[in-house]
C-alpha cells in the first residue's frame, strides 16, 4: 500500500462504536509495527511501554523474542482503546491479552486476519490481502524514507537480511 492507501485502510474503523475503537488500535499496531497476525494477537497488555513507545514481541516467528518500536499515533489510539473499550470486552479472569475478541478473551489470528481483510475491502483500493500487506507496507514505506535496511529486518524479526530484501521489493 502507499501511504495514503494505508490511511484509507485505517480511516474504515468507526472509533465511536466499541469494536470501530478496537479495530482502530489493532490497525494502527499492524501498521506501525509490522507485527505478524500471531504476534499480534499474543500481544498482553504488559508488552507496551508507553513511556518507550516500545512493543514487545514475544516468542515471534522461530520462538524469538524481539522489542520494536511503536508510533506515537498507535500508542495514542492504544491508549484511549484500553482506557474507553478493553474493560468493556475483557471477562473475568483477565488473561492480560492486549487484544480482546468477541467472547471477552485474547482474539485468535483467524480473526486478527479476518478484520484487516474487511477494512482492506471496504477501502475499495482494489487490492486484497490483510496483516501481511501492512507488514510489507511498513517496511517498504520505512525504506523509501531512508531507514537502514539492517533496521527494518530487526523490526520484522528476520534471521536472514535477504528476506527483508524481497520483502521491500
Amino acid at each position: 500500500l502507499t501511504s495514503g492507501e494505508a490511511e484509507n485502510v485505517l480511516a474504515q474503523p468507526d472509533p465511536t462504536t466499541v469494536l470501530g475503537l478496537r479495530d482502530r488500535a489493532l490497525l494502527e499496531t499492524l501498521y506501525s509495527t509490522g507485527a505478524r497476525r500471531l504476534e499480534l494477537a499474543n500481544l498482553k497488555v504488559v508488552d507496551l511501554d508507553v513511556e518507550r513507545r516500545t512493543l514487545s514481541i514475544r516468542q515471534g516467528k522461530g520462538r524469538k523474542d524481539r522489542t520494536v518500536p511503536i508510533g506515537e499515533r498507535a500508542v495514542a489510539w492504544v491508549q484511549k482503546y484500553l482506557v474507553e473499550v478493553r474493560p468493556q470486552l475483557v471477562v473475568a479472569p483477565d488473561e492480560g491479552f492486549l487484544f480482546i475478541g468477541q467472547f471477552g478473551k485474547g482474539m485468535c489470528s483467524r480473526h486478527v486476519t479476518a478484520l484487516a481483510r474487511r477494512y482492506v475491502k471496504a477501502a475499495k483500493l482494489g487490492k486484497t490481502g490483510a496483516c501481511h500487506l501492512f507488514r510489507h507496507t511498513m517496511a517498504t514505506l520505512m525504506l523509501e524514507n531512508g531507514a537502514d535496511i539492517r533496521y527494518i529486518q530487526q523490526m520484522l524479526g528476520h534471521a536472514d537480511l535477504h528476506t527483508t530484501e524481497i520483502y521491500t521489493r
